[in-house]
């Protein structure tokens, strides 16, 4: 099949030269409405006419008169350049779509905040992204802002928002170890569900605790996340080792336990963080309902500590 070469069309600023010019019917009027010089707007149509190869305008001593072929141009052009006018400005008029990435660690937490917020402002469109990892490069990650958990984040041009430490305690369902416990003798023949494939939560946890050494009889299951052990717990398969915080709507529901007082602050936290060349009133809005949020479990934590 023989490829068709097509003639490559004016540029979009000689088209709307030649519509306003068509318009007033007149360079100099046409000239003060582009902002440009008579001469100017004399050579666009020169130039335009000797491209396509016929007159578009009679020049007459009191102005101008478009030709049958700038007649022919005028009306669809005119509306063509008002149609991808409209079509910009609707693009601008649309709200930008605002892309987080957080850890699935935080997803418990963050997915039912954001689900709010979004009812609560249907305009106000967020994708969020879980992912394994928990920092960001925005460099190389197309994001505009990101929940990371650890250390507090390091780099140039960031905005960082301290969110909530992270607390650990056990969880599990209220009819698997009844509160209050004293001692560790209650996990006696318990399987202890691990968000890591070692033991350095519990480890951490048990070391804060002082509550002994565990029962010979416990058994061991590792997850990749923390949140799949969670969820593991929810459905009644052993006992768990979980941030607090992460949990605390599932405690408050029933859904979990957190049978001993307890609570082991790790040192990490979780952090929102975003690029400052990404600022907007989308990505305001959002940081203010969250760093929010954040502050009230932040002043749970407090009130409820043991």
């Amino acid at each position: 099949m023989t490829a068709i070469a097509m003639t490559p069309l004016p540029s979009l600023d000689v088209l709307k030269t030649f519509v306003v010019v068509a318009r007033y019917l007149n360079f100099t009027r046409a000239a003060a409405a582009l902002h440009i010089t008579q001469g100017a707007v004399s050579r666009q149509i020169a130039g335009l006419e000797d491209r396509i190869g016929y007159p578009l305008f009679v020049r007459q001593p009191r102005g101008l008169k478009l030709t049958a072929q700038g007649e022919a141009l005028f009306a669809p052009l005119a509306q063509s350049l008002d149609g991808i006018a409209d079509l910009i400005e609707q693009a601008r008029l649309q709200p930008a779509t605002l892309r987080i990435k957080c850890p699935s660690c935080a997803m418990r937490w963050m997915l039912p905040r954001v689900i709010r917020l979004q009812q609560a402002q249907p305009t106000l469109k967020i994708e969020l992204t879980a992912v394994l990892t928990h920092g960001v490069d925005f460099a190389h990650e197309h994001f505009d802002a990101a929940v990371v958990f650890g250390a507090p984040p390091s780099g140039r041009n960031l905005v960082i928002h301290r969110l909530f430490d992270e607390q650990l305690t056990p969880v599990c369902v209220p009819e698997r170890l009844p509160k209050p416990v004293a001692t560790l003798a209650a996990l006696d023949g318990q399987t202890l569900l691990h968000p890591t494939r070692d033991w350095r939560d519990w480890l951490r946890w048990l070391d804060a605790a002082h509550l002994g050494a565990l029962p010979p009889s416990v058994t061991s299951q590792h997850f990749e996340t923390l949140d799949l052990a969670i969820s593991a717990a929810m459905q009644g398969h052993g006992v768990a080792i979980g941030d607090v915080g992460l949990v605390r709507e599932d405690i408050a529901a029933g859904r979990l336990a957190t049978p001993y007082p307890q609570r082991v602050a790790t040192g990490d936290s979780y952090y929102l963080v975003n690029p400052t060349t990404a600022a907007s009133a989308e990505l305001d809005s959002f940081t203010h309902f969250i760093c929010a949020e954040a502050a009230e479990l932040r002043a749970w934590l407090t009130a409820t500590a043991g």
